[in-house]
């Protein structure tokens, strides 16, 4: 496939297609690859990716600990926007491709590589969201996708590839897997196989973080979220970093059957794929975000956001997280999330997210003003006039009916 490429940066996470993928570059390509594994909180162990990347020849073997990085540079700042992808997902997988994207390039300069390459295929959406971000952020960079350029259409092949390059294969990889799964701190997500009939119901099997609302426990747990300019900083009075308080929210979400969604989406590739999403701890937060939101944010800004939150997840979900209009809408978000600080507190049960209070220093809510006892500062008669100019046009329009 001629020798246009030297060194390559695989985004590898150690399993059968992407250890297919590497021996593949250095086959194809005869170039050398640089491996770049990622801890996002896959809940993996990472370190049998080295020895497996070392075993097939690999020099220089990127390991690192994004967990940090991801929650508090790409998880919350997309929360603050109250992102929903089509009013159900929370958006797990698109938001960690830019992260993986970014770090890809930087590798590829530090180690003068002059491409990369993923393991994505050519049916979703993940290759747009990968390439869309290699390209913005390094416009000449070349990117290679196996998934799109080799003859290896299918599992069977695949796995024959592996055998004849004797490259270790999973024990559950030889038999066809039930799912396609993708995972990391903020969710896992499983498509394919079983689920691709939209009727069929999922078996239990398929969930791994949450128990199941209906084999949750019979009681209540009660926790409280602070927040501080738009973000969590502390459960239950506990301060902890933007991974450690997902990793908690994680733990009491899945505990109480929180953040299951089944749910049939558009592909930015124009067709339609279903697909189960376990959310645990981002719907706990999501809901709780909300509810601060309420307290703090005046109506105008709180509904200018709602109106652009559809936009806003939509470019996430295409892959433009480095685009021009993704970090305009991200400042005007940031602006409104300045105030967003105070106490939430939540009940847990069975799949529920119950609110139970809220309080905040920066409170636009005035018990004086809402209060149904005399007042001082709201004459009830204004509502009269109010009332009457909104009514104009209806009436106007009711007479030239007739």
């Amino acid at each position: 496939m001629g020798n246009d490429v030297n060194k390559v940066v695989l985004a590898y996470s150690g399993g059968l297609d992407t250890s297919v993928i590497l021996k593949w570059l250095q086959e194809h390509y005869d170039c050398e690859v640089v491996t770049f594994t990622a801890d996002l909180g896959q809940g993996e162990e990472l370190e049998p990716a080295r020895a497996k990347a070392e075993m097939l020849g690999i020099k220089e073997i990127y390991i690192e600990d994004l967990r940090e990085t991801f929650v508090a540079d790409y998880v919350f700042p997309m929360f603050r926007g109250n992102a929903l992808y089509e009013g159900t997902y929370l958006l797990g997988t698109s938001i960690a491709r830019p992260l993986i994207s970014k770090r890809q390039i930087e590798i590829a300069e530090e180690t003068g590589a002059d491409a990369v390459a993923h393991g994505a295929t050519g049916k979703g959406n993940d290759q747009v969201r990968f390439e869309l971000s290699y390209y913005a952020l390094k416009p000449d960079i070349k990117i290679i996708a196996p998934w799109r350029e080799w003859e290896l259409s299918s599992r069977t092949t695949l796995i024959d590839y592996a055998e004849k390059n004797q490259i270790p294969i999973p024990k559950d990889k030889r038999g066809e897997p039930p799912y396609s799964q993708d995972a990391n701190l903020l969710h896992i997500s499983s498509e394919g196989k079983a689920l691709e009939d939209p009727w069929v119901e999922p078996d239990e099997s398929v969930y791994t973080r949450i128990v199941p609302p209906w084999r949750a426990p019979d009681e209540v747990t009660e926790i409280t979220i602070d927040f501080e300019a738009g973000d969590p900083v502390a459960v239950d009075g506990e301060r902890l970093t933007p991974a450690a308080l997902l990793t908690r929210l994680n733990e009491l979400g899945g505990a109480n059957g929180i953040g299951i969604d089944d749910i049939v989406e558009n592909r930015f590739v124009g067709m339609k794929s279903r697909g189960v999403y376990e959310t645990p701890g981002g719907t706990i937060l999501f809901k709780a975000r909300r509810a601060m939101e309420t307290l703090t944010l005046d109506a105008g800004a709180m509904h200018q956001k709602d109106e652009l939150m559809p936009r806003y997840a939509e470019l996430i979900y295409n892959g433009f997280w480095f685009s021009p209009e993704r970090e305009m809408l991200q400042a005007l978000i940031d602006e409104a999330a300045a105030k967003v600080t105070g106490t939430v507190r939540l009940k847990l049960y069975k799949g529920n997210v119950i609110i139970t209070g809220r309080k905040s220093p920066n409170s636009l809510y005035d018990e004086d003003m809402v209060t149904f006892e005399e007042d001082s500062v709201y004459d009830q008669r204004d509502a009269e006039g109010f009332i009457r100019l909104n009514a104009l046009r209806l009436r106007l329009r009711k007479r030239l009916r007739g």
